[in-house]
């Protein structure tokens, strides 16, 4: 075998990337390797495992990677500072976001410190519709609860009992509640 280069297993170890990560990226031309062995297995080179590395830095900026491709294919070019100019707009845009969801739910929680019994009484409806009340969409409450999953679980599991909720619907929040936490 070649020892001019790693293969897709090896890269992937020393990455912590999987291999089907890394041949989906050999898939969209963003990574190829730069040769093959004898037995037709991909070698990728220092050059390759630098790039790798141009590409899992973009990527944890949250940079998409048809983006990516751009950045890594022609990086002095002046594309380069749009796009990140264009992902530094988006992330102050989220940052906004959540910033007015954390003064929301600061909010609801102020409340509930002043009001603990009455709170206590309320059920799933009404926290909905306090919810909306305080301006969360669908997906801001989806979010708040991946949240309050992901931060504190079993606060998570009292707050959806102390709402009257059936255990096999608090099953399925919680379960929806840990999608997407894995990114």
């Amino acid at each position: 075998m070649n020892t001019g280069g790693l293969t897709i297993s090896a890269l992937a170890r020393a990455s912590g990337l999987s291999r089907s990560t890394l041949l989906y990226y050999d898939r969209l031309g963003l990574l190829r390797p730069r040769s093959r062995s004898a037995a037709n297995y991909r070698l990728y080179s220092s050059t390759d495992v630098q790039r790798l590395e141009q590409i899992c830095l973009y990527r944890d900026m949250g940079v998409p990677l048809r983006e990516i491709r751009k950045l890594v294919d022609r990086p002095g070019e002046n594309a380069a500072a749009a796009i990140l100019q264009r992902r530094l707009g988006a992330l102050g845009r989220e940052i906004e976001r959540l910033r007015l969801q954390q003064r929301q739910i600061a909010g609801i929680l102020k409340q509930r410190t002043l009001q603990t019994r009455e709170l206590e009484m309320i059920n799933k409806d009404r926290w909905v519709e306090i919810m909306r009340a305080a301006g969360l969409s669908e997906e801001d409450m989806h979010n708040w609860h991946r949240q309050f999953e992901k931060m504190e679980p079993a606060a998570h599991q009292e707050f959806l009992e102390s709402l009257g909720i059936e255990p096999s619907e608090i099953a399925l929040i919680r379960q929806y509640s840990r999608k997407g936490q894995s990114s």
